[in-house]
């Protein structure tokens, strides 16, 4: 079950990043309650699922963050600090199985400040909502600035399963000073579009740091028609590539044959189009073969200089799964 906003829902979310993913460095710095759960399992990336029948010290085992029921005045809150800094455009407000003890309600505000400053000066992102129990709750964020904390207050107690805040990283100016990954999330590179997201998202290909195992990865299913997989993906900043690393990390029985790196420099927005004219770009890598479980390096000699791009195609041939993509450059 899920509620949404009439700006933002589930479909439009996958378009964008989820800026509190503990795997891209989120952390909960504190909260007022954490009786029942800790606050730290509301940033777990997969869906929350109930174990009946588990039990601990607290009571029943709940994925998500619980507080105690409130005997007093007031309302319980918890502070994020962003993986990664930037613009929230939606959040999910998410209380799966979470049934006789959600909030009736929650709000979320947010501040920027230095690494290392106290979290100070909050701005209120998102007025109080009315939460459901057992259900996804999607809302739009209209208030357009750069963020790296929030805040979620709910009222007047109770648990919440998951937290999302999707958007889209702002990077410094500083990292673009010499050679980096271009299409690193912590760079503002995006996934755009794939054609097979059936065991994992191409958002998984520019995550920092090795795959951790196949479910940190983009895999397709097998393929019984001819034809090829592919997944069209956005540099976070225009640039020049000297360098691709291809990772196949876990993928022993199942990573590609080979795989060809097309790329182009556009400034289409509309994802649509982007895909259909990414058929016709020119190849920036070509047809390489893969192995298992490897990291593969091209340089300067196998990449085709296409000068400055923006945007590239990932052909995997004929299906398969990779852990990570790299393309190192300068930014033009």
């Amino acid at each position: 079950m899920s509620t949404s906003s009439q700006l933002f829902d589930e479909t439009i979310a996958s378009s964008y990043v989820n800026l509190i993913d503990e795997r891209l460095g989120a952390q909960i710095l504190s909260v007022s309650d954490e009786f029942f759960a800790p606050a730290v399992r509301m940033l777990d990336p997969k869906p929350a699922v109930f174990h009946p029948g588990k039990f601990d010290d607290h009571g029943q085992y709940m994925e998500g963050w619980e507080s105690r029921r409130k005997r007093v005045a007031g309302y319980d809150w918890c502070i994020v600090q962003l993986g990664l800094a930037g613009k929230i455009v939606g959040v999910d407000i998410d209380t799966s199985h979470f049934t006789g003890n959600y909030p009736v309600a929650a709000s979320i505000d947010a501040c920027c400040v230095n690494k290392g400053e106290k979290p100070d000066n909050w701005q209120e992102i998102l007025h109080a909502v009315t939460l459901g129990p057992n259900a996804h709750h999607f809302h739009a964020i209209t208030v357009e600035d750069h963020w790296t904390h929030i805040r979620l207050n709910i009222y007047p107690d109770g648990g919440i399963a998951r937290l999302r805040a999707y958007g889209i990283v702002q990077p410094s100016e500083d990292r673009f000073k010499e050679e980096v990954d271009l299409l690193a999330l912590e760079n503002g590179g995006r996934a755009i579009a794939a054609n097979d997201e059936h065991y994992g998202n191409p958002w998984t290909l520019l995550h920092p740091g090795r795959g951790i195992n196949m479910d940190d990865g983009w895999q397709t299913r097998r393929r019984r028609l001819p034809g090829n997989d592919w997944c069209l993906l956005a540099l976070g900043k225009r640039g020049r590539i000297s360098r691709i690393v291809l990772d196949t990390a876990h993928f022993k029985g199942n990573f590609p044959d080979t795989c060809i790196i097309q790329a182009a420099d556009v400034t289409i927005n509309n994802n649509k189009s982007l895909v259909t004219q990414s058929m016709f770009w020119q190849t920036l890598l070509s047809e390489q073969k893969l192995t298992m479980d490897a990291i593969h390096t091209y340089d300067k000699e196998q990449i085709n200089d296409l000068g400055p791009i923006t945007h590239v195609r990932i052909n995997i041939i004929p299906d398969g799964g990779l852990s990570r993509v790299r393309l190192f450059g300068r930014v033009e």
